[in-house]
């Protein structure tokens, strides 16, 4: 080896280790740095669900860092795309686009009411079908007062829940169902009437029972499907279905107070009196049994058409949920139950009533 000269420097060789160290090296950061962004999208896709600040507290400090390490753009570029696409398949693998499952706070005044009302439901049912229409009717009375009550509290204070939407209007069908069933056993009610609100209802119960089951998020489970904090579907009553149900629960009540002038026990207490003057008033017993009548074929309307209403109006029943598709599926067969259900009720109500007449020719003849 000949001698430097004097003056002469010893220049930098890069040997073929160090360069080969310094592209390994590189390469191994490029990977790491990788696999560290694609880590932190994944941690926040689970976290965040993609939210806009979540990417933007992450993006800016991964530039940064880039830039620091000198990468090229199109390398950046690709790293970019490579975490979208493993952000995408994470998104559709997790299913992060189902909405978020949620208890509600159920423990309150209004659905307490409720609860009240579902207990006083069957005493009433007994102590019609035993004549007891004094207690019955104080009963019914107090029962009409809690539905009205329970409703104003909920708005006043922001109570409303879910579950109080399904578990209310439940609660009012069955003492509705309740009353119609009794009524009609002692013969105060016209059975195809009775068939016809009792149809409705039953009708109404069914297509519930399979939204529920249907709008219910998985897993599927008994324990799940009663669970009434895991909401699932919100039932929105029409308009025509409220004034429905007024006119039935007047019905209900005229029927009450015309038991009442069968009852001693009413006509003998300080509000008999009261009662013999209301009856005087309407024109005696051919006036109240025509005021039944007239206001029984009235209901016999409004509880047909708003029965059928269930059938076409999509936004009676509102299923919760992201799937756009399968919610338009599910509410059209819940439709499709009520219609079949309902029609064959319709259907028996029409053949009592056809046979209502003929049924009253026989009974003349054979008294002939």
């Amino acid at each position: 080896m000949s001698r430097l000269r004097s003056g002469q420097s010893l220049l930098p060789f890069p040997s073929r280790a160090s360069c080969s160290w310094t592209r390994n090296s590189s390469a191994k950061h490029h990977q790491a740095l990788l696999v560290a962004r694609i880590n932190n999208a994944c941690r926040i896709q689970r976290s965040s669900v993609f939210s806009t600040t979540a990417r933007r507290s992450i993006e800016p400090k991964d530039e940064k860092k880039a830039t620091s390490q000198g990468l090229p753009e199109h390398q950046e570029n690709h790293d970019l795309s490579t975490t979208a696409e493993v952000a995408a398949t994470l998104k559709s693998s997790l299913k992060l686009d189902t909405p978020a499952q949620r208890h509600e706070q159920i423990y309150n005044i209004p659905n307490f009411l409720t609860l009240t009302r579902l207990i006083a439901t069957p005493v009433i049912g007994y102590l019609i079908v035993h004549n007891q229409h004094l207690a019955a009717f104080s009963l019914f009375t107090y029962a009409a007062f809690s539905d009205l009550l329970d409703g104003w509290i909920a708005r006043k204070w922001k109570l409303q829940t879910v579950v109080g939407s399904v578990v209310d209007p439940m609660a009012d069908k069955l003492l509705m169902t309740t009353l119609v069933t009794c009524l009609a056993v002692n013969g105060s009610m016209a059975a195809p009437l009775a068939v016809i609100v009792l149809g409705r209802d039953m009708s109404l119960a069914a297509s519930a029972l399979y939204y529920r089951y249907a709008s219910l998020p998985a897993p599927k489970t008994m324990a799940r499907y009663w669970d009434f904090s895991l909401p699932s579907a919100e039932v929105h009553p029409t308009q025509l279905s409220k004034f429905n149900t007024f006119l039935q629960l007047t019905l209900l009540g005229t029927l009450l107070c015309t038991n009442l002038l069968h009852d001693p026990a009413a006509t003998t207490s300080a509000a008999g009196g009261i009662l013999m003057s209301i009856q005087d008033i309407l024109g005696g017993e051919t006036g109240v049994k025509t005021l039944v009548t007239g206001l029984s074929g009235i209901v016999a309307s409004t509880t047909l058409y708003s029965g059928l209403e269930y059938t076409w109006k999509k936004d009676a029943v509102k299923i919760l949920g992201g799937n756009e598709d399968l919610k338009r599926k599910q509410g059209l067969r819940g439709r499709m139950i009520m219609l079949t259900s309902y029609g064959a009720f319709i259907a028996v109500a029409a053949a009592l009533w056809f046979r209502g007449p003929l049924k009253d020719e026989e009974e003349r003849e054979k008294k002939a």
